[in-house]
């Protein structure tokens, strides 16, 4: 009989699977559950996105397409952040057409590092960054923000960290988990010290055009910045089309010319049908993104109030579609509150530890669903609080 442990890349099998997905697919075997675990606008695609890929089907034989991507696609990206930010890519020789954000983010890991560069993570983070970086056989290096910094990243956060094996910076920002933003101010002292280094950026601005108060800055628009940033984006968030696999990376064309190798060889493109629905969505929707921004920011207001009520201290997220509740107050670990949130009070969190040890004390709670379920969940939320300290109290008169 064959011995699959030594068959199966010790590589794979020292990495952890999604913290994410762990309490989603248990929700899912679950009757009655509220999950408010992954990331996923309830939204409908907006019309304008389904009625192009109608077209498409109908008018167009489905074919492969170009390796980097559909030529007007990528023109409608170049000219996209080109609006927003001012900065223009080439749209033949600087953009990347990807399978969603996560692709785009493995191919910058792959084409950058070689075995043992060490590469600077902040966190809480989206839960891919790390085990990719070792699967591009790098070493992620922990930077963990603080809730008095707002969840910013600051110089003092990561300087001291910084060796000579120091090749990049990931900068999740809007983030997932915690709805921090960074602003030009926050990203100045930063990209005056990296300006002095051979270090490079990855920034994933997925959520970039889901923020409250305030417009997106990006990185790139700092002097000396584009020259040393991978920029990765994709449509999953902001226009409702996670199912549509597709996303983007641009960056100067030394860089974007090997990463293409790898998306040649494992890829081959972007699906057909959702680049020529994308192009729609970056030349029309502007309207449709406004509406459900202006809905999330209702269902973020709603949320943070409940749980500063119920006594969880809420940071005020401005961005993304997450709230970061901290649960330290009820003595358990992020993993042990949200296994018997999810058992006992039927709703399903991610614990904050899932998005890096600096998570531990907090859980997610995506506001990608209807104000309806979130105020469901928040009321089974409130009774299972009230179960905790009935516990706690009974503890202590046992005592």
């Amino acid at each position: 009989m064959i011995d699959y442990d030594k068959v199966l890349s010790d590589k794979i099998k020292g990495i952890k699977p999604s913290g994410i997905r762990k309490f989603f697919d248990i929700a899912g075997t679950m009757d009655d559950v509220i999950s408010l675990g992954v990331g996923e606008p309830d939204f409908n695609t907006p019309w304008a996105i389904r009625k192009a890929a109608i077209q498409v089907l109908e008018r167009k034989h489905i074919i492969y397409g170009p390796n980097k991507g559909l030529a007007p696609l990528r023109e409608a990206i170049s000219q996209t952040i080109e609006k927003k930010h001012g900065v223009k890519y080439s749209p033949d020789k600087e953009i990347i057409v990807t399978v969603g954000g996560s692709e785009a983010i493995d191919l910058a890991l792959r084409g950058l590092l070689d075995n043992g560069d060490e590469v600077l993570v902040v966190e809480p983070c989206f839960v891919c960054y790390a085990p990719l970086v070792e699967l591009a056989g790098g070493v992620p290096i922990s930077v963990q923000t603080k809730i008095e910094n707002n969840f910013k990243l600051t110089l003092d956060d990561f300087k001291d960290k910084v060796t000579e094996r120091t090749k990049l910076l990931i900068l999740p920002f809007p983030n997932n988990p915690t709805g921090a933003v960074m602003t030009k101010e926050d990203l100045e002292p930063i990209a005056d010290f990296l300006r002095d280094t051979n270090i490079m950026v990855l920034s994933d601005e997925i959520y970039s055009e889901l923020t409250y108060g305030r417009k997106h800055f990006s990185i790139i628009e700092l002097e000396g910045m584009r020259e040393r940033t991978i920029y990765v984006n994709g449509f999953s968030k902001a226009y409702a089309m996670t199912g549509w696999r597709l996303g983007y990376v641009t960056a100067p064309e030394p860089i974007i010319s090997q990463i293409s190798k790898i998306h040649q060889y494992g890829i081959m493109c972007s699906p057909f049908i959702s680049q020529n629905a994308a192009v729609e969505a970056l030349t029309s929707c502007d309207a449709e993104v406004a509406k459900m921004v202006d809905e999330y920011n209702i269902r973020r207001r709603y949320l943070v109030g409940e749980f500063n009520r119920l006594g969880l201290t809420c940071f005020n997220p401005e961005g993304a579609f997450y709230v970061f509740p901290c649960i330290k107050n009820t003595g358990l670990t992020s993993e042990e509150f949200c296994e018997r949130l999810l058992f006992e009070g039927k709703v399903a969190a991610v614990p904050g530890s899932a998005f890096g040890d600096s998570g531990e004390g907090y859980m997610r709670i995506s506001y990608a669903y209807s104000l309806k379920h979130l105020m469901e969940a928040i009321s089974r939320i409130e009774k299972f609080l009230k179960k905790l300290e009935a516990e706690k109290n009974e503890g202590k008169n046992c005592g």
